[in-house]
């Protein structure tokens, strides 16, 4: 790692792949960050090994993705910074709780343990994999129409059809059942210490439009932190949907999210 860089790990969500972050990493890196891009565990390195092979993540759960980037950071020389989209969200917030990173950006993070599923949108992305149980121990994948009505209702049809096309593979359903069930489950891995007070900060940001993960899920997951003194700041966009880290808007969220950034960093 290059000297006076400050590291800056990305963290997908399900069903995109690790360098669908690329065009953030040349943007941080410009600005002079030192961007890591590392993978579920069983996720080959490129989307066609993944889509041509997917069994070896079957199974993998969020203490599971938590543990793999945690072991990642603990071999770097100085702690990152975490950026993370959907489960993602959930891993960059549950490393931060932990005291793993300096900072954490989580863009419409999955639901932490606390806060409540609502809305049929919310409800109607997941329940094709939720209502049968032996999806726990798959890696499933969504079509083109579930993409588009999960991730890419906020952008063309010919747009949803290329990130479709070029970015999706198949992951492991066990996060959507335990974040799903994580109010029932008293020792659920969706859990995250959002009372820490000495953590880094913390930047939530949702999309207004987002079916996958409702604004006011992000809303909500900022409320968990009230009894937490340290910083939680939140941030929606009025016009945009579940693929905001990938459609043509990606860069907005970038700058937001390094000007954010510069406030704690220099």
């Amino acid at each position: 790692m290059p000297a006076n860089r400050t590291p800056v790990m990305f963290i997908h969500g399900l069903w995109l792949h690790s360098t669908s972050w690329q065009p953030w990493a040349d943007r941080f890196r410009d600005a002079g960050y030192e961007p890591i891009l590392p993978e579920w565990p069983g996720v080959p390195a490129t989307v066609a090994q993944a889509r041509k092979n997917p069994d070896p993540q079957a199974g993998v759960g969020l203490a599971e993705i938590s543990a793999h980037h945690a072991r990642i950071i603990r071999d770097l020389d100085t702690p990152p910074i975490l950026i993370g989209h959907s489960v993602g969200g959930f891993i960059a917030q549950h490393l931060l709780g932990q005291n793993l990173a300096r900072a954490a950006v989580a863009i419409c993070p999955g639901q932490i343990k606390g806060v409540k599923a609502v809305g049929p949108a919310q409800a109607k992305s997941a329940f094709a994999f939720l209502r049968n149980p032996a999806n726990t121990k798959r890696a499933v994948s969504l079509d083109p129409a579930q993409f588009r009505y999960a991730f890419a209702n906020a952008v063309e049809q010919q747009e949803s059809d290329e990130l479709f096309s070029e970015w999706t593979i198949p992951s492991p359903a066990r996060p959507l059942f335990q974040l799903a069930l994580s109010n029932f489950a008293p020792h659920s891995p969706a859990k995250v210490d959002t009372r820490n007070a000495g953590r880094g900060p913390l930047l939530l940001l949702s999309g207004k439009l987002d079916h996958t993960v409702p604004d006011v899920l992000t809303r909500s997951t900022r409320k968990q932190y009230r009894n937490s003194p340290a910083t939680t700041d939140y941030h929606r966009f009025e016009d945009r949907g579940h693929s905001l880290t990938v459609d043509h808007g990606w860069r907005e969220l970038a700058d937001y999210s390094l000007n954010w950034l510069d406030r704690y960093q220099h």
